[in-house]
């Protein structure tokens, strides 16, 4: 089992970025098996990548449940099959087709917010109440968030999963998916300890996210998993 790690959503001056651990075309799991991976690899979401022409099946699991859609780990995973040489056009998570395509530094999704896990969120009155949210206890799926510039669509966003097995996450696509079409308006997310989100809304509940991805490490699992921690 080879396993690619990036960080998707950096930010403009190299701080934040969501980690994603990726298997790209590597001998299929059955789905109790993709789960104890990812929970022993601990990232807020894991993926397991098989590719077909222009297109590739991404099945997504968090440490705690497999998600029909994510928006990190799609950015990521088109991201990668470009830098190995095997760009595609469309992503096949079990939500649904989901385009992708690049522009100049920045990998870009397109999947209609109903398809995004739903958050609890809530707007606060500025982005240090933000800073200063305690988070959220077990079984929680918080959103929290609050303009920086409301003129300039800029927001500032922390997000508490805990749901899903994930403290606070680091930057959180399907969420930033859900606020665009809420808003329905172009948004750059603030979120975590630096991680930037780029929003277009495409009208109809259809919405655009997009960011930076850079690789960080690729190492050699066992096929069981049974050494998959990370230090």
């Amino acid at each position: 089992m080879h396993l690619h790690v990036v960080s998707v959503f950096v930010g403009p001056d190299g701080r934040g970025g969501n980690p994603l651990g990726a298997f790209v075309d590597q001998p299929e799991l059955p789905a109790e098996q993709r789960q104890a991976v990812a929970a022993e690899l601990g990232f807020s979401e894991t993926v397991f990548v098989r590719t077909s022409g222009s297109a590739a099946v991404v099945q997504i699991h968090t440490p705690a449940v497999e998600l029909p859609l994510a928006g990190h780990p799609l950015v990521g995973t088109a991201w990668l099959l470009a830098r190995l040489g095997s760009p595609v056009d469309v992503l096949r998570p079990p939500a649904g087709e989901v385009p992708t395509w690049t522009e100049g530094a920045t990998t870009w999704i397109r999947a209609r917010a109903a398809w995004a896990p739903e958050f609890e969120s809530h707007q606060l009155g500025s982005a240090a109440e933000v800073d200063a949210h305690p988070g959220a206890g077990p079984g929680a799926h918080l959103h929290v968030w609050a303009w920086e510039d409301e003129a300039a669509g800029r927001v500032r966003v922390r997000v508490f999963p805990t749901a899903m097995g994930i403290v606070e996450d680091e930057a959180t696509g399907a969420a930033a998916i859900r606020l665009g079409a809420a808003l329905q308006r172009d948004l750059v997310i603030r979120q975590g300890v630096g991680s930037e989100i780029l929003v277009r809304y495409a009208g109809d509940g259809v919405v655009e996210v997009g960011g930076a991805v850079v690789a960080v490490e690729e190492r050699e699992l066992p096929s069981s998993g049974s050494s998959a921690s990370t230090s």
